[in-house]
């Protein structure tokens, strides 16, 4: 596996990551054998940048990748995230009451990671989701302080603005921005990403499938179990699948001449937009992950990444990839063609019985926690993919 540099700092990266959320979180999960054993064998690959975060669990995935990669430490390179409030009880989401990143909270959230991944530095570090009670600066701040004291070596922001990313860098590199991107999610096209250029900031691609959309293998939400998330999604809708479907039979034929699966290609395009990219596809069977992986041979021809666009055009993709409320938490949405609206939603306060140190953190909505607890998918659906 090639390596590629994130950000002015040069952190050197597998060229493909390995998203680890699905392992226990969001999709199922797996079981811990099964979870360990793939993280292994991604490391047998080559696949080193494993991406998790303290509320994937919550807090059961950097367990997990903090026991795969005992005995390893020198070969692999953690991503993880903070910048949530978690409730001690309860179950998946419902515990994410709010966004908190207050100085002391992110000096608690950094000990607790360190605790769970058994490591003494955690490489890159990012804030999960924008905090509009504290600014950028004084988050920033905090997390540079992290750096001079050897707990992080990298910084990292995730689904932020190009304003807010501006305002950042100011205050230390930032070496990575992480953010949905694929075939049938541009929108970074037509802003953070040329931000991240400018600055010389890596961009980090969430769901580089399309929650496993564009590997073909899921081809109506019949297939989904009751509960997974992706149910609630527009693009998982049963009308919208059959639209998008038509999309990936011409992507099917870029994919026949170069003898690969739709998985690789539409990786293959994610990482042939420059040596600044790296996606991190999730993959809770080595057998996926082995797809994935052979991505990273995959050099496709101009004229076909010529081809691949013009077959996911704005216009020609149906559906969001959230529904107007999930864009709660993502601070600024760039508009790619006309379809996107610039949202940035502040969530409720915390009731007045709560304490003064948490007041600020805003609270989910009822329907943004149920999504917590999601029955595991059929073995025969494809890896939901790393949604951030």
């Amino acid at each position: 596996m090639k390596t590629r540099y994130l950000g002015k700092e040069k952190f050197q990266v597998s060229a493909l990551g390995l998203g680890c959320m699905g392992m226990s979180f969001a999709y199922g999960g797996a079981e811990t054998s099964q979870a360990i054993n793939t993280i292994h064998a991604a490391m047998d690959m080559g696949v080193t940048f494993l991406d998790t975060a303290e509320v994937y669990g919550p807090f059961d995935n950097e367990v997990l990748v903090g026991k795969a990669i005992k005995g390893f430490r020198d070969k692999v390179q953690i991503a993880t995230k903070f910048g949530f409030r978690i409730l001690p009880t309860g179950q998946g989401l419902e515990r994410m009451v709010g966004v908190d990143s207050r100085p002391a909270h992110i000096r608690e959230s950094v000990e607790g990671s360190l605790k769970r991944l058994n490591v003494g530095t955690i490489d890159l570090l990012y804030q999960h989701r924008v905090d509009p009670a504290v600014p950028v600066e004084e988050v920033v701040g905090t997390m540079a302080d992290l750096v001079k004291e050897g707990k992080i070596r990298h910084i990292g922001l995730s689904e932020v603005s190009a304003q807010t990313l501006r305002r950042a860098c100011k205050v230390h590199p930032i070496a990575a921005v992480q953010t949905e991107y694929s075939l049938w999610s541009r929108e970074p096209e037509a802003g953070i990403l040329h931000t991240c250029r400018e600055l010389g900031v890596g961009f980090v691609p969430y769901s580089p499938l399309g929650r496993g959309f564009l590997t073909g293998t899921i081809t109506d939400p019949g297939v989904l179990a009751a509960d997974d998330f992706r149910r609630y999604l527009p693009r998982f809708h049963a009308e919208t699948m059959r639209k998008n479907q038509l999309l990936l039979e011409r992507l099917q034929q870029v994919a026949t001449r170069y003898d690969a699966t739709l998985a690789q290609i539409a990786l293959a395009w994610v990482m042939s937009k420059g040596e600044d990219i790296v996606p991190i596809p999730g993959a809770r069977k080595i057998a996926h992950l082995r797809d994935n992986a052979g991505a990273a041979n995959i050099t496709l021809a101009p004229e076909d990444i010529l081809t691949i666009e013009h077959i996911f055009t704005a216009d020609n993709v149906t559906g969001l990839r959230y529904t107007q409320g999930d864009f709660d938490l993502i601070e600024k949405i760039i508009p790619y063609g006309q379809r996107m609206v610039i949202t940035c939603v502040t969530l409720s306060p915390l009731p007045n019985n709560s304490s003064s140190d948490s007041a600020h953190p805003r609270r989910l909505t009822a329907r943004q926690r149920k999504k917590g607890r999601r029955k595991a998918t059929p073995d025969a659906v494809a890896d939901g993919d790393q949604p951030g």
